[in-house]
């Protein structure tokens, strides 16, 4: 009985060893999260609202011009 659950547990491993599927989403999400972090700390903390200023300014001019 407890062989057999052994054998279960290591033909489980193996396949999940072999599927790869999925893998490129988790890869993509944590390069994601290390370029958040890694912008997060170079800009300053007061850099963010003029920037947000400045979207919006040129929101509102896009706004205009484009009916």
């Amino acid at each position: 009985m407890h062989l057999d659950s052994f054998m279960r547990a290591k033909e489980i491993l193996v396949r999940l060893k072999k599927d790869t599927q999925g893998q490129d989403l988790i890869e993509y999400a944590l390069l994601t999260g290390f370029m958040v972090i890694a912008a997060w700390a170079l800009f300053p903390v007061g850099i963010v609202p003029s920037i947000s200023h400045i979207f919006s300014k040129l929101l509102n001019t896009a706004s205009v011009l484009v009916p």
